[in-house]
């Protein structure tokens, strides 16, 4: 049992200008879409354990092989998350299924030696639906400038029957970043890094 992938597509993007001033170096965020047949796609199935074990593994590796390739290395990558659209003869958890399993995301985490979990969109919607990509710092939770969104779509994905599963990164933060790190609002308040609302 593999994927039935239709296509993969890359999307990059560099901004040299942000805020009305230029970066210090390029802001390079990019992401690697693949384009599959939902295998759950027009009917209810109760368990989605062979396909999630079967296609997991396929899709982490390829993927995660194609992202360092774009990076260069995993140690250029600061900042790195995963995205799923389902059709709509989908659910919302047959995306859930294919992304939020260890054999799909610890691929990416060892490729790039991350640390903390990746970040994540769950969505249902029609071809050329926004892809929305977040992205959060791979070893720091709490690391602001590094807190982004990649959006982009495929014009023709996902199909009704289709899913798209997403790897998204960045080589940096924000160029321009001025808004603190959590850290420092924690210290502030008087709260604690695990208990962060005081609850």
């Amino acid at each position: 049992m593999t994927p039935d992938i239709r296509k993969i597509v890359t999307y990059d993007e560099e901004v040299f200008i942000e805020g009305f001033r230029a970066a210090k170096t390029p802001w390079r965020m990019f992401a690697v879409a693949a384009v599959l047949r939902n295998p759950w796609a027009g009917r209810y199935v109760e368990d989605l354990t062979p396909e999630i074990r079967a296609y997991g593994p396929v899709l982490g590796s390829m993927m995660a092989d194609r992202m360092i390739a774009l990076a260069g290395s995993g140690a250029q990558i600061e900042a790195y998350g995963k995205a799923a659209v389902v059709g709509l003869d989908g659910e919302i958890e047959h995306a859930s299924g294919l992304i939020h399993t260890l054999r799909f995301g610890n691929f990416y985490r060892e490729a790039v030696a991350a640390k903390s979990y990746l970040a994540f969109t769950n969505t249902r919607g029609p071809a050329n639906a926004p892809i929305l990509v977040p992205l959060m710092d791979k070893n720091d939770a709490g690391r602001r400038s590094h807190y982004l969104t990649i959006q982009f779509a495929v014009p023709d994905a996902p199909r009704d029957d289709e899913v798209v599963v997403v790897l998204g990164a960045a080589l940096s933060g924000r160029p321009h970043h001025r808004i603190g790190d959590r850290y420092q609002d924690l210290k502030d308040l008087g709260h604690d890094l695990d208990n962060p609302a005081s609850v």
